[in-house]
């Protein structure tokens, strides 16, 4: 069974089809999506992360259906987006990645060990007293990270994570998502530098998975259909 696997998946939002009958299986540790934007790239790791429920179809991740099993894969899994902001819910650094862990009712002792843990791994320990809000865009961006693995998901999307970063910022947080180990990556991005790092890419077209294999293949393949 592969870790991935979506059967005749199509997505109808607002009357307008945006995923029409899409099939893939998917097994590489970090998967690049790329195409042009209103592809329904967006949608295609929104449903794989049941953010978005399919209008028909099935999508199993990790063996987890994704429409049926929904609150058991919210928990095996975790998203992150291009804009931080929609993510940071507590006042203050620390208190924000403890929020994480708020299902789990582990002790009060055993939450702070682990944020000091996390907060140190991301370099953010000496904000932790911050408000989680002042936090430039790239401190903010290594925040949302810093929740998101601190609950040690298998499966990590992101959505354009370095979109709104600076060179700088980008490069950290592609370091994060793509060199940590333990999880799987579905990484949706315009930066094809960034998609030619993963293992393997999708490019979506007009709301169907047009190629997929070795990022360079499909990298090329993008760039061949840009200039028709």
């Amino acid at each position: 069974m592969s870790a991935l696997s979506l059967r005749d998946v199509s997505v109808t939002l607002g009357g307008t089809t945006v995923l029409e009958r899409t099939s893939v299986d998917l097994d590489a540790r970090r998967i690049a999506i790329i195409g042009e934007n209103g592809s329904g790239k967006s949608t295609l790791a929104r449903v794989i992360g049941g953010l978005v429920t399919p209008s028909s179809g099935h999508v199993l991740v990790h063996g987890v259906d994704a429409v049926r099993d929904l609150r058991l894969l919210r928990r095996r899994i975790a998203v992150v987006f291009s804009n931080p902001d929609a993510q940071i819910i507590m006042p203050t650094v620390a208190e924000d990645v403890a929020f994480s862990l708020r299902a789990d009712k582990l002790p009060r002792q055993v939450v702070a060990e682990r944020v000091a843990t996390a907060l140190e791994d991301f370099g953010l320990a000496a904000l932790a007293g911050r408000s989680a809000h002042e936090l430039s865009g790239g401190q903010k961006q290594l925040l949302a990270l810093c929740g998101a693995f601190i609950r040690s998901p298998e499966l990590v999307i992101a959505d354009e994570p370095t979109a709104l970063l600076d060179a700088r910022n980008a490069r950290n947080v592609a370091a994060h998502l793509l060199e940590r180990q333990g999880h799987r990556l579905v990484l949706v991005t315009h930066d094809l530098a960034l998609a030619a790092r993963c293992d393997e890419a999708v490019l979506v077209e007009s709301g169907r998975i047009g190629v997929v294999g070795a990022p360079d293949e499909v990298i090329a393949a993008y760039e061949r259909s840009l200039v028709c």
